[in-house]
This record gives structure tokens, sequence and C-alpha cells, in this order.
């Protein structure tokens, strides 16, 4: 079985002095290793190929024979750590509650275990003939969501 922690220390080592950073590293059985990385100014394919090789120099298939993906986190996948949140300050987002309730809304801040989203919401004020849209930040604890993602717009 191929060592998880040698494998996430020379991930780090070949993401060094970049502005990448780890989503999420699993080894499946049957040695199938998936490696997900993000970054502020995104991801290209030489990016990956230089940490596969990275990796490949490592962990030597003749002594363990494995399978390797590496490649970014997927556009309309949830977030899965702090740097994803940062990266889409700004962005539209959308949040599942762990009561069930899906928000819309632009991330605003982000802290080191909480996350702002202002919402829009209609409404209506007292001797006013329609109602009008209000915005309310909303904040969050990361472990009160089921998930959030970057909400495409296609505007």
């Amino acid at each position: 079985m191929i060592d998880k922690q040698l494998l996430t220390q020379t991930v780090e080592q070949a993401i060094e002095n970049t502005d990448l950073f780890i989503v999420d590293i699993k080894v499946n059985p049957g040695n199938a290793i998936v490696v997900e990385l993000d970054s502020e100014t995104g991801i290209d394919i030489d990016m990956c190929v230089n940490i596969t090789r990275k990796i490949e120099s490592v962990f030597d298939r003749d002594v363990e024979d494995y399978e390797l993906e590496v490649g970014s986190a997927g556009l309309t996948a949830p977030f899965k750590v702090r740097g994803q949140y940062l990266k889409n300050i700004g962005n539209d987002i959308e949040v599942l509650t762990c009561d069930g309730r899906k928000l819309n809304g632009v991330l605003t801040e982000v802290g080191d275990d909480e996350f702002t989203v202002e919402i829009e919401k209609k409404v209506k004020e007292e001797g006013a003939k329609r109602p009008t849209l209000v915005k309310e930040p909303l904040t969050f604890k990361f472990n009160e969501t089921k998930s959030v993602k970057y909400l495409i717009n296609f505007k």
C-alpha cells in the first residue's frame, strides 16, 4: 500500500514556492491515487505533469504498482479546504445548510473557522407597494454546512 504521509510530503515539496494548495489526496484500494490541487490563478496541464513526475520519482512502479491522477479540483465540486473559500471571495456561491436550506449569495469574508455570505431577500416595508431587495449577511461555521460550491451564472 502506498504511504499516504510520504505521498503528501512529496506533493507539498512539489508545490513549494507556488500558489498551489492541496485540496485532497486519496489512496484508494488497488493503489489508485488521486491528487486534487487548486490555486488562486488556476492550474494548467504543465503544473500537473511536473507534480506527476515528482511523485513518480519518489514512488517506483517496479516496487509497487499504482495508478496516478493529478488534477485540479472540479469547478462544480463542493469546497473541501479553506483555500477554496479564500479563492472565491467576491464570487457567487451556493450553500446547502445542515437543516436543508439552499442559499445563493456572494462570499464576502472567510475567517479561520467561518465564512460570511451576503444574500438578497425581498422585504416589503410598511407603506410600500412592492417588496424591495435587501442584502443580508449570514455567517456560517464550516461544519454547519453540508456543502458549499461555486455557483456558475450564465448571465
